[in-house]
């Protein structure tokens, strides 16, 4: 293979030797611990009395799934049901004591619902579950698919009392375009057809491949990057590509003697590694079968790792101070066991990401 070939998809990691991956052992602690946070009502906030945001939700509640604890991940399903508000869709930030603290409408906070109840499904096979659902699910998509622009994206989000804010993300588009073809499989669960999900999912794929300017800028961000990978939108050599242009902006490799390799930082004018942008990234090398680099950054989140099983959110370097300041947050744990997931087929769910 020529080394200088974009579609060379083995990544040269060689300057430096990452820790060791996280065993299933760990990953249980993990999960475990994500567990511990959540409330009497389902809720999972980011840490003892931190906020929630329902799409965080839904990815904590996946890995416990993962892990096994299928009970605990569908009483999170069940608080996403009992807070869902009538049109469909759910505030972006619920306070622990169920105060709402931040009002905002998010597209793809509210679609992630349908790709948690099919991972759920894929995990559990429990119908009951399914169909006591399902209702949530078809109507957090229609209040989604009321954002659509003429050209088949979802316009980011809304205020409860305004109109839809007036231009569409590539990364919230990227993750909707996922969570349609999910639904659409939830919905043939419960005897359902909805082809038209899997156009509208059809129809953003079209502007992401053919159109990306449609998207408002947000090159600075790591997510831009990777996701429409990750979530199947760009596939094959196109997917191949994109990983590879911008793989020298985000990622920062540490000292040539690999004692301080990094990861993903979350954005890429600033040395800020975050453990669930670098887990996130090696789900999408992982989706183009580079396993070689997934594994490599999959095993970098150790050095975010701690005694209890939390994960610092982030890390500044060369500093090494942890940032928000000892942060550690749920969503980051569950990232984490999503990618050891993607690359251990550790549940039946592990090709959720990786096999579009």
């Amino acid at each position: 293979m020529n080394p200088h070939d974009p579609l060379n998809t083995a990544t040269d990691m060689t300057r430096f030797r990452a820790p060791a991956l996280p065993t299933r052992s760990e990953l249980l602690q993990t999960a475990q611990w994500i567990a511990s946070l959540q409330l009497d009502n389902g809720m999972i906030p980011w840490f003892i009395g931190g906020h929630c945001d329902p799409w965080n939700h839904v990815e904590t509640a996946m890995a416990l799934d993962v892990m096994g604890l299928h009970d605990r991940a569908a009483r999170a399903y069940d608080w996403l049901t009992a807070t869902q508000r009538p049109d469909g869709s759910w505030h972006n930030y619920y306070r622990s004591d169920g105060t709402i603290e931040d009002a905002k409408l998010d597209s793809n906070v509210c679609a992630y619902i349908a790709a948690g109840v099919w991972h759920h499904w894929q995990c559990t096979q429990r119908q009951d579950d399914i169909e006591r659902w399902w209702p949530t699910v078809e109507r957090a998509m229609e209040f989604v698919l009321n954002m659509r622009r003429k050209d088949g994206t979802i316009l980011w989000a809304r205020e409860t009392d305004g109109e839809p804010w007036n231009y569409a993300l590539l990364t919230g588009c990227s993750s909707i375009r996922h969570s349609l073809h999910c639904a659409a499989n939830v919905a043939a669960l419960v005897g359902e057809a909805r082809p038209l999900w899997r156009a509208a999912a059809d129809a953003i794929d079209a502007v992401i491949n053919h159109a990306p300017d449609s998207f408002e800028p947000k090159t600075r961000w790591a997510m831009d990057w990777y996701y429409p990978v990750l979530t199947g939108a760009l596939i094959d050599d196109a997917a191949k590509l994109r990983l590879n242009d911008s793989w020298d902006s985000f990622f920062l490799e540490g000292e040539p003697t690999g004692a301080n390799a990094r990861g993903i930082r979350c954005v890429n004018d600033e040395p800020w590694v975050t453990a669930s942008e670098t887990a996130e990234c090696a789900i999408a090398y992982a989706a183009i079968d580079d396993h070689e680099t997934a594994s490599d950054l999959l095993a970098l989140t150790t050095v975010h790792r701690n005694a209890d099983g939390s994960y610092f959110t982030g890390i500044v370097w060369p500093q090494g101070i942890c940032f928000p300041d000892n942060e550690v947050s749920a969503y980051t744990g569950a990232a984490v066991i999503l990618a050891a997931d993607a690359l251990a087929a550790l549940s039946p769910a592990h090709q959720l990401f990786t096999q579009h």
